[in-house]
């Protein structure tokens, strides 16, 4: 579709006189006039004194004719381009001669890291962190895709309060007893249940403040419990990250950061960017309206801001990188401001302009927010028994002769592409109100709704006694043509959502895309078309449209089941 509005931008500058760059920029795909719409004339009319409709007639009247346009007119001071039949064939044999290639960006040279998930260990991971997983591996899918070479980061907390917490509890409440599974979810719990205990009472917040200054002090018999435990989360953290198809190129972890970030913090001493006040080591922002930092405690240890120096430094050492991205939620935003301008000052000026913060609002239920503190969030273990549940359910009743396997395996794709679905589709600074039926909706706008839209037409191609093939003289119907151009707008949309980070605009597409192929569907039959050429076309438009939302679906991490 780019190459098709670049044609249309230098035909415009041919008739015109103008720069292509100019025409370029003022032609893009439209819904409304045409196929594709020229503003030109607005910016010519600025520099010839001239109205904009007679330009845009004139320009129209020189044009040359293109076999990729069948008619171009002025209406009022538009310049609209319409696809020809030549246009619509050749769409359909790029799609299918690249397959799942189709969309796929020329190798950029640039190193990106996406980092997000960042649970920290000894807590449950809950509907917030899959919000973040979500939307992190989508972008980082969405930027592979588009050239880029992308390194998926994860940095965890593994030391400090919310540890010093779950280990009081663990210890007092439990004398280090833990179940046999689920080792690192239950520790979620026990946090949740020290938590309260230490806000019911003073003497358990002083001995929580206690283990964790021997945690710092790596105390020998406080550590092999830390340590004991850590790996517990770790380990459920793996199964998590292969159900949920992640997989990161780098963990990070402020046990490993905060020894460098303390470094980096004295070095700011010493240089007069930071400063000393009581006994602790800050660097004081109120002329950039950010407020005061403090990098360490009076008794000499990191805190967060520290140790994400100390991380900045491990990640620019290893890798030269031209983004550095952070999928963290918009309760940190000013946490960010502070972190980038810290660098700026500490002369890391490549490392602060390289870095962005990619926001994320709350997800809630319909009954409001949730607190791991309080044990009032949704875990994800729950999250995702539930879908399974209400899932299996339908599936079974569909294919009562499936084996157990297949059951499930199908019953899992879907939850999960339920779940993903439902996390993605809201603008990332939008709060998501999570609700259970509406995810699981065959009914439009769902995960399982598009899956089922690829299931329906991988069906057909398996029906199939012919091949799809596409005649050079076919007359394309409205319909045929309005889902050809979807499809073919992939790259397009694919380039949006990796400039802009925002993978909802993938899933706003593929919605698209579905209700274009259920209007193709009414008005076009396929396996019993009567003409030859019919069938083998629309055959055609149906497997380029398998590949097109198969495409689509892993790029926000969905996986399309076989059958539903």
């Amino acid at each position: 579709m780019r190459k098709a509005i670049e044609e249309a931008a230098r035909l415009i500058a041919k008739a015109s006189g103008c720069d292509v760059k100019k025409a370029n920029s003022t032609t893009a795909l439209s819904e409304r006039f045409g196929d594709i719409s020229s503003t030109i004339s607005f910016e010519l009319a600025k520099e010839q004194k001239k109205n904009p409709a007679e330009i845009a007639r004139e320009i129209a009247a020189k044009m040359k004719k293109s076999k990729n346009f069948s008619k171009v007119e002025a209406v009022g001071p538009y310049i609209n381009f319409y696809f020809s039949d030549y246009f619509y064939c050749n769409a359909l044999k790029e799609i299918l001669r690249e397959k799942e290639k189709f969309g796929k960006g020329k190798k950029t040279g640039k190193k990106m890291m996406v980092e997000y998930f960042d649970a920290n260990t000894h807590k449950g991971v809950h509907i917030g962190h899959i919000r973040n997983i979500s939307l992190g591996e989508s972008v980082a899918r969405v930027l592979e895709f588009s050239g880029n070479k992308v390194i998926r980061a994860n940095y965890q907390g593994d030391i400090g309060p919310h540890v010093a917490k779950c280990l009081w509890g663990f210890i007092n409440l439990y004398h280090e007893k833990a179940p046999e599974k689920n080792r690192g979810l239950w520790l979620g719990k026990v946090y949740a249940e020290a938590s309260k205990k230490a806000e019911e009472s003073e003497e358990v917040e002083r001995a929580i403040q206690d283990i964790n200054l021997r945690l710092y002090a790596r105390e020998r018999e406080i550590t092999e419990i830390w340590k004991k435990t850590r790996q517990w989360c770790l380990d459920d953290f793996e199964e998590f990250y292969r159900e949920f198809g992640v997989k990161f190129d780098e963990f990070y972890f402020e046990s490993q950061t905060e020894r460098i970030g303390k470094e980096i913090s004295l070095e700011l001493l010493k240089k007069g960017i930071a400063k000393e006040d009581q006994g602790a080591i800050i660097v004081d922002l109120r002329n950039e309206n950010l407020g005061v930092v403090v990098l360490l405690t009076k008794e000499g240890y990191p805190l967060y801001h520290a140790k994400d120096l100390g991380l900045t430094r491990l990640k620019f050492e290893k890798y030269d990188l031209d983004r550095n991205i952070y999928v963290v939620g918009k309760e940190q935003e000013l946490y960010f401001k502070q972190l980038f301008k810290i660098l700026e000052l500490a002369g890391m000026k490549k490392e602060a302009g390289v870095s962005y913060h990619l926001v994320y609002e709350l997800v809630m239920l319909p009954e409001g927010k949730m607190s791991s503190r309080e044990g009032t969030m949704v875990l994800y273990e729950d999250l995702k028994q539930k879908m399974l549940k209400m899932v299996r359910e339908e599936v079974k009743k569909r294919h009562e002769d499936w084996d157990e396997n297949r059951l499930e395996e199908t019953a899992r794709k879907i939850a999960l592409g339920a779940i993903k679905f439902s996390m993605v589709r809201t603008e990332s600074n939008r709060t998501i109100i999570f609700d259970w039926d509406r995810a699981l909706s065959l009914e439009g706008d769902s995960g399982p709704y598009l899956q089922y839209a690829y299931v329906r037409t991988l069906g057909i191609i398996r029906k199939a006694t012919f091949k799809p093939k596409v005649s050079k003289d076919y007359k394309f119907t409205e319909d045929e043509r309005k889902l050809i151009k979807r499809l073919y707008s992939l790259p397009v949309v694919v380039e949006s959502a990796a400039s802009t980070l925002s993978p909802h605009v993938i899933c706003n597409y593929l919605l698209d895309l579905a209700t274009e192929l259920n209007r193709f569907y009414t008005t076009s039959r396929v396996l019993n078309a009567e003409k030859e050429e019919e069938r083998e076309t629309r055959l055609a438009i149906v497997a380029s449209t398998n590949t097109v939302l198969g495409t689509a679906l892993n790029l926000i991490g969905i996986e399309a089941p076989d059958a539903m």
